[in-house]
């Protein structure tokens, strides 16, 4: 007999990965999964639901979900069947790339806000129920920069990083509940979000930024970030196919990189635990041989190594 299908409870589903994500689980041929699909702002589902096809009010259901809200997670999962999620990907999320000194505490707030805060919220909402019934999944859409920093995106890491020790703690406990975490973690994602947010920094004044460092930032940092997403980039539709197989695993993984070309930059912090090779290869990388740089993105978009999705 047929098992009844899993209920997968997705956050940040109007566009990019999160939607990709919703679109393959709803069209999985055994029909393993019914897929609420939520996003803030439900003026943003036309997207989705014209993604999604046939697989509308069937296998996915679209719905409003604010994880920065209390009173909206609440709602969202009194709507779900039985109230009981099965698998939550915590995807939602907000970037933030700039010089530090101007960015305001309020906005550096926001972002914790929705990358730590939101997950974490939503995890205290459906923990009773998966410990009740002794099983769940909690899936997290972290980074590479959960696991090292990048100059200019001090925050956005800082964020990323909190997640990382976050669940690895919790997975420590729940593991007693036959309860696993995973955190996915891909390197630069070709998406919409990611262009916008590049095109609106460049334009920004950044108060109280000395023009040495404003200059680092607009002719070193965002060339060399724009070069890197063509390089090494990922399109959501890849990394939404690494995260599908993850959560279909019968042992899934904690951690799991995605896109092997990110490889040779994490390396350098694993060969040298103290840190200091990482940064002093970044910096001699960035500011003392960018040819070296430029050559060695250029290699790695020339297609001799094609993107690989992890696990195969």
């Amino acid at each position: 007999m047929a098992s009844s299908p899993r209920t997968v409870l997705i956050s940040g589903c109007s566009s990019g990965l999160g939607l990709e994500l919703a679109v393959q689980l709803a069209w999985d041929p055994r029909k393993r999964y019914q897929v609420v699909a939520t996003m803030r702002d439900l003026g943003k589902k036309e997207m989705l639901e014209v993604a999604a096809g046939e697989t509308l009010g069937k296998t996915l259901t679209v719905a409003q979900l604010d994880v920065c809200d209390d009173a909206s997670v609440a709602q969202c999962l009194s709507h779900i069947e039985g109230g009981d999620v099965d698998v939550l990907v915590n995807n939602a999320g907000m970037g933030l790339v700039g010089p530090l000194e101007g960015l305001s505490i309020t906005t550096m707030q926001s972002v914790f806000d929705t990358n730590f805060f939101g997950a974490v919220r939503l995890v205290k909402a459906v923990l009773p129920g998966m410990k009740r019934r002794r099983k769940g999944h909690i899936v997290v859409v972290s980074s590479v920069m959960g696991l090292q920093g990048v100059m200019f995106n001090d925050v956005y890491a800082a964020s990323k990083f909190a997640l990382e020790g976050f669940f690895e703690s919790l997975a420590i406990q729940l593991l007693q509940f036959n309860i696993f975490i995973s955190l996915v973690e891909p390197g630069p994602v070709a998406t919409d979000f990611e262009g916008k947010l590049l095109a609106q920094v460049s334009k920004a004044e950044f108060p109280g930024t000395d023009p040495e460092t404003l200059g680092y930032f607009q002719d070193l940092y965002l060339p060399v970030s724009s070069q890197l997403s063509c390089s090494v980039g990922q399109s959501p539709k890849d990394v939404a196919k690494a995260i599908v197989k993850i959560i279909s695993a019968t042992q899934p993984p904690l951690r799991r990189q995605t896109n092997t070309r990110y490889v040779p930059l994490m390396v350098l912090k694993d060969l040298d635990p103290s840190g200091r090779l990482y940064v002093r290869i970044a910096h001699h990388l960035l500011f003392r041989w960018p040819r070296i740089l430029h050559f060695s993105l250029h290699c790695l978009a020339c297609g001799c190594h094609p993107n690989r999705v992890w696990p195969r």
